[in-house]
């Protein structure tokens, strides 16, 4: 992974970081359907306004109209839906230990996959430590809560087993620009929502607030369409290792707690990042193939 792939990984993981806060304000006053059809179709509008006046063409040949609603079901439908309904139902904490196990997922996915990427031993050591250093970062107080409420963890759950699907299934729109790629995604989405809005409701009484509608839009507008021009142009360089931004997230809230609102760095934290940093630096592979330069190289002056 080059500078830029990581640069782009932590802008990621504050977009997407940034979203459990924006739905648990947005749920306040605003139902889960609310929300997600919401967030969809106004992410859906701006990247289509951005396209055309970019002048960026949004294919619509059979396959890639196939491909959007795949990945559209896989990467929104489905994984907004549960993240919603399930955050109404278990703590962030929980939630985000929950969201952490989408790399393992992609792992064991990757691996079965025709063509996928194999599961070496450093990249599988490099998840499970990555996730460790989540659990350490969030707290193992957060762990108490496991086991209650398993309908909402199971929904959690479920979610991270879709996003590592997408992130396999989207290298077959890597041909596409990514602004391009996430308006058809995100406009394939939209359509597949309105009919289930419209079984089971969007409440329109009473009225969200005004929080919760900032909070909607800048979930649609940060953590949908600007994030997902992003993760598509990652999906294009780095492939599967995209859904390590589930382990910076966390990372990136605890910096923005410390720096913005002035939240205290316990030792904890510091324990976590460094799993975090370590889990990462395996998957990457650089240090390890340092060492087996630095081991085959023959003796030089001293």
């Amino acid at each position: 992974m080059a500078l830029v792939d990581w640069m782009r990984l932590l802008v990621l993981a504050t977009l997407w970081g940034g979203s459990y806060l924006f739905i648990e304000i947005a749920l306040v006053s605003a139902s889960p359907m609310t929300i997600v059809v919401a967030r969809i179709l106004i992410a859906a509008v701006c990247l289509i306004a951005y396209c055309a006046a970019t002048g960026i063409r949004i294919p619509l040949t059979r396959a890639m109209i196939v491909a959007f609603v795949v990945m559209g079901i896989l990467n929104n439908v489905l994984p907004f839906n549960l993240i919603a309904w399930g955050q109404t139902r278990i703590t962030g904490g929980v939630a985000s230990i929950f969201n952490a196990t989408t790399p393992l997922f992609t792992v064991i996915v990757a691996h079965l996959w025709p063509g996928g990427e194999r599961a070496t031993p450093a990249r599988v050591a490099g998840v499970l430590i990555g996730f460790a250093g989540v659990a350490v970062l969030i707290g193992f107080g957060s762990f108490a809560d496991l086991g209650n409420e398993l309908p909402g963890q199971a929904a959690m759950l479920l979610a991270a087993f879709s996003y590592a699907l997408s992130a396999l299934y989207g290298r077959r729109l890597t041909g596409v620009r990514p602004m391009a790629a996430a308006a058809g995604m995100l406009t394939a989405s939209g359509i597949m929502m309105m009919p289930v809005a419209l079984a089971f409701g969007v409440p329109s009484e009473p009225l969200p607030s005004r929080a919760a509608l900032l909070a909607i839009a800048a979930l649609a507008v940060l953590s949908s369409a600007l994030a997902y021009g992003i993760f598509f142009r990652l999906i294009a360089t780095i492939g599967s290792n995209v859904m390590l931004v589930t382990f910076v997230m966390p990372v990136v809230s605890l910096t923005l707690g410390a720096v913005i609102l002035g939240e205290l760095v316990e030792p904890r934290h510091m324990a976590g990042l460094a799993l975090i940093f370590c889990g990462l630096a395996l998957v990457d592979g650089r240090i390890l193939t340092l060492f087996r330069r630095n081991d085959g190289a023959p003796p030089g002056p001293r």
